[in-house]
């Protein structure tokens, strides 16, 4: 029989794999693009208010919405990308600061107007309701869904940005834009679907989150703390790093409100200045 303390382990862990697949985008934008998306959690939004809308409103299934939610978060995505994101790539980081965080005043604005500033609800499948039993503790469906979502995320991407041609395509354009152009590669192109997939993703763990952590219109800045900590914890450019840091966020988060809850979310605070006095540059982080 397992003591409670793994429990609160699994719990954290969970809470950390919701937190990387809502940050891990962010990480390929912002750690390879070197672009400052504070609107990231926008996206996020969108993809969760999408899921709320088809299962709620035109009951479609729980796990049939989360591809819609990261089309439709992607889509927006490129549009804003080819309207506005392209012209500040190499502006400075306070341009790309403010255009950003007016987007995200404006998404916070809109989903109040549209959907009103209650908690939005969720019916998930029976199958991912309750709780499994494993030597003595009760392991909730819905997180152990997440861990394995997280895990998959975390082998595509890695594979798909080292190991592949548009991974190399990504990095080339980001070190050189005027030699990736003579070797032919279609930098403007790269650039839209780079930040489809990392907008995706948010989207995609927007609709992950409604279940544990609601859903409402302040979602675009409560959470866009937890994705700059974790990116600045993991290192800049790197899947890994991400994963380590939602990893440890996830679990300092949950057993410090457990075990210290006059600690409150302070706890998360103290280990992100911790580790980053040890490594300025993040656990894995490349410069």
């Amino acid at each position: 029989m397992l003591p409670p303390v793994f429990g609160v382990l699994f719990d954290g862990i969970a809470y950390g794999m919701l937190l990387f697949v809502l940050s891990v985008g962010l990480s390929v934008t912002l750690g390879l693009m070197n672009f400052v998306n504070l609107a990231h959690c926008a996206f996020a939004m969108l993809g969760g208010y999408v899921t709320v809308t088809l299962v709620n409103e035109l009951q479609w299934p729980f796990l049939a919405t989360l591809p819609v939610s990261f089309l439709a978060a992607a889509a927006a995505s490129v549009v804003l990308e080819r309207l506005f994101y392209r012209r500040l790539y190499r502006a400075s980081d306070l341009d790309q600061v403010l255009l950003t965080i007016g987007f995200a005043f404006i998404s916070v604005a809109a989903a109040a107007y549209v959907f009103g500033t209650i908690q939005q609800p969720i019916q998930t499948p029976p199958f991912l309701r309750g709780s499994t039993g494993f030597l003595g503790l009760g392991l909730s469906n819905y997180r152990m869904f997440l861990v394995g979502i997280a895990l998959v995320v975390t082998l595509l991407l890695v594979a798909g940005l080292e190991y592949t041609r548009f991974g190399a395509q990504v990095r080339a354009a980001v070190d050189n834009q005027r030699m990736a152009r003579g070797l032919g590669i279609d930098v403007d192109r790269t650039f839209a679907v780079t930040f489809a997939l990392g907008s995706g993703l948010a989207g995609l763990g927007g609709s992950l989150a409604i279940d544990i952590v609601g859903l409402d219109p302040s979602f675009a800045f409560t959470y866009l703390v937890y994705v700059l900590i974790i990116v600045s914890v993991g290192g800049l450019g790197s899947i890994v790093g991400s994963f380590a840091a939602a990893c440890l966020i996830g679990i300092s988060d949950v057993a410090g409100k457990y075990y210290a809850p006059e600690l409150g979310a302070f706890l998360i605070y103290l280990v992100m200045v911790a580790v980053l006095m040890w490594k300025p540059a993040g656990l894995f982080g490349r410069r």
